[in-house]
């Protein structure tokens, strides 16, 4: 496998289709992720997401289409092609008994990196003083950089991060999201899926919105708003408490000014504030459901 950071590297899926029994969980994926970005997969649980990392990453099989990383069909990677991957899954166990040190000078050994990888890669998560600790006494957000660490450890060209900050409180989440940056602004492909809007929309170059298996809209978050632009609306507050809703899309735009030129003329106006689109309410627009089921 050439490296990723050779000519114009990325990931490309044409047509995947996976099913369990009856179930099709993934129908007709396609999508092609560039060198050096963030690449979001936004969805609900159960959308699909983890299971195209698992199919990506080799560990599941697939039963129509094609999945190539850097041209390389992803059916025939090696055990050497897939330590050039990192991964960040909920389901990738921890060793409760070990220190954070001792859980990751296991997969150094695997990945054949020494000590001074452990150290640094500890201190890039802010768990360096932490590294005699055992895992069974970590809180949930450093039991979830110390699985960041780990999948960091081999200095990875693609990095899966399969809904790094669920359930973490902001500062942790806001930690985690810097580190993905950096990695980001070193060379790496980042592939993140997360049901979370406001991380899609800090971190993501470009998405797809992904809706029981099934692609329902992609492109870079701020085009993808712009593009549901008929979703923006004023709404006015009356000095009776009566709340009232305006278009102010391009097409009602002039009606909507005079309207409220005419309130404020009349002292009717008591609050106005603006409603933007956002991922949330184009995925609501496509698929009926919220983001985060």
């Amino acid at each position: 496998m050439r490296s990723l950071k050779e000519d114009t590297a990325m990931i490309s899926v044409t047509g995947i289709s996976k099913s369990f029994g009856e179930k099709k969980v993934l129908d007709e994926i396609s999508m092609t992720i560039g060198d050096g970005e963030i690449f979001g997969l936004l969805g609900p649980s159960g959308a699909g997401k983890t299971t195209l990392i698992r199919v990506l990453t080799g560990q599941l099989k697939f039963e129509e289409g094609a999945a190539m990383i850097n041209g390389k069909d992803v059916r025939k990677l090696t055990g050497a092609d897939k330590k050039q991957f990192g991964v960040m899954m909920d389901d990738f166990g921890l060793y409760e008994r070990l220190t954070c040190y001792q859980n990751l000078r296991v997969f150094a050994d695997i990945y054949g990196v020494g000590d001074a990888e452990i150290s640094t890669v500890l201190k890039e998560v802010k768990l360096e003083d932490s590294e005699k600790k055992e895992v069974k006494k970590l809180s949930k957000g450093m039991k979830e950089r110390l699985r960041l660490a780990r999948a960091l450890l081999a200095h990875p060209q693609v990095l899966f991060l399969d809904e790094p900050t669920s359930g973490l409180d902001p500062q942790t989440s806001s930690e985690i999201h810097e580190i993905i940056r950096k990695r980001k602004d070193a060379g790496t492909i980042i592939f993140l899926t997360t049901h979370n809007m406001t991380e899609a929309e800090k971190l993501c170059d470009h998405l797809v919105l992904l809706n029981e298996g099934k692609i329902v809209e992609k492109g870079a978050p701020k085009e993808l708003c712009l593009r549901y632009d008929h979703q923006k609306s004023i709404e006015l507050v009356t000095t009776k408490g009566e709340t009232i809703s305006l278009q102010m899309d391009r097409e009602n735009a002039e009606k909507t000014s005079s309207q409220i030129a005419e309130f404020l003329k009349e002292g009717k106006l008591s609050t106005i504030h603006s409603k933007e689109p956002n991922l949330e309410t184009v995925f609501m627009e496509l698929t009926g459901r919220k983001l985060e089921v």
